[in-house]
């Protein structure tokens, strides 16, 4: 998962109240079980003692964030001045937690939720294209009209050659594909987009995705929900992109498991496991991905600014660094991954390294 997204918890003030809970909508009393839960969780914010302006704005935001379809979980993590992050999960955690603490607990996130980059939604025709861009959570529309017609074939059409109808209306369906293919660029470039999902009947989804420029076709997701002014249901096209997504970052998990599993295997130095190994490698920003599993009650040191990690008080006297804080190590050792800019991933079912954490490096680091 990538870490940008998490970058202003690194400059919000503590102590942090973090919040998992089952926000499902798939039962006729959904919100009359969202205010039970938000009570539960207001009372054990209160008991761990968090203040009420912190307490008042997560409330604010459980109760106001649109409505879930379907199963879901909710995260919620609030600063001491105020709610940063508030969003559904792909499922929700097995139990409610809720947690205040010096730093913010970010696992539940990583193990129950997906990431989200920006992405266009094209839902395109022979007559042009309904484009939205969806850029940090807010969505911006517009329509495409490449101005070419006719673009339906003449029924019965008796003349051919020259002034043939047929071949107007190829010639006008391509000026239309085209003029989409150029705003679909145009947009992308200035906006840094990262996916294009394509949705339409068969032949003007093939036509754009051939016409788009090659550096982008790789960006392109043609999508099988509905074309464009039949009346689908869009429902249906964010259930295909979500699960695009959750496709991607599946394949992505694989992938660093793969790779950290074949570097321990190979004593390249391009792995990490444990406390003492993933700490070092932190210190020395060698981290590229690093891989939370089940870390317990564990718990690490700091110094008072919150720039030096390590497993004891031995390592960090060692580093010229008095101990300033215990903190525990499912809430540090994430934190300091983000200031480096390191991936966060949950191990999972799919590895099990030592003390219930591990990392992909970037170069090998120094031995601590």
């Amino acid at each position: 998962m990538d870490s940008d997204r998490f970058r202003r918890l690194l400059d919000a003030p503590g102590p942090f109240a973090s919040v998992y809970f089952d926000d499902s909508h798939d039962t006729h009393d959904a919100e009359a079980q969202l205010e039970l839960k938000w009570r539960a969780v207001r009372e054990g914010l209160e008991n761990q003692g968090a203040g009420r302006a912190v307490v008042d704005a997560i409330g604010d935001a459980v109760l106001n964030l649109r409505p879930p379809i379907g199963r879901s979980g909710r995260a919620v993590v609030a600063s001491a001045d105020g709610v940063v992050i508030n969003e559904h999960l792909a499922r929700p955690a097995a139990t409610t937690i809720v947690r205040v603490s010096e730093l913010p607990y970010l696992v539940p996130i990583l193990e129950y939720s997906f990431d989200h980059p920006d992405y266009l939604l094209v839902v395109v025709d022979h007559s042009g294209a309904d484009i939205t861009t969806h850029i940090g959570g807010t969505l911006r529309s517009e329509t495409v009209d490449g101005g070419g017609q006719p673009v339906h074939h003449a029924a019965g059409a008796e003349t051919a050659g020259y002034g043939d109808p047929q071949l107007r209306s190829d010639e006008a369906a391509r000026k239309n594909v085209r003029a989409v293919a150029d705003r679909v660029g145009e947009l992308v470039d200035d906006k840094g987009i990262d996916v294009i999902f394509v949705v339409g009947e068969v032949r003007s989804r093939s036509d754009l995705l051939s016409t788009l420029p090659e550096r982008l076709r790789d960006r392109a997701v043609a999508l099988e929900a509905g074309a464009r002014h039949s009346g689908h249901d869009f429902g249906e096209v964010e259930d295909a992109i979500e699960a695009e997504f959750v496709n991607r970052q599946l394949r992505t998990i694989d992938a660093a498991a793969e790779r950290f599993t074949a570097e321990l295997g190979r004593q390249s130095g391009l792995a990490a496991e444990g406390l003492d190994a993933v700490c070092s490698a932190l210190r020395q920003g060698a981290v590229e991905t690093l891989i939370v599993g089940d870390l317990g009650d564990a718990t690490v040191v700091a110094d008072e600014g919150l720039t030096t990690i390590a497993p004891n008080e031995n390592v960090l006297s060692e580093q010229g660094a008095a101990t300033a804080k215990t903190l525990r190590a499912d809430e540090a050792l994430p934190l300091f991954a983000i200031s480096v800019g390191a991936s966060l991933l949950h191990a999972g079912e799919r590895v099990a390294p030592a003390d219930g954490v591990g990392a992909v490096l970037r170069y090998a680091p120094t031995l601590h």
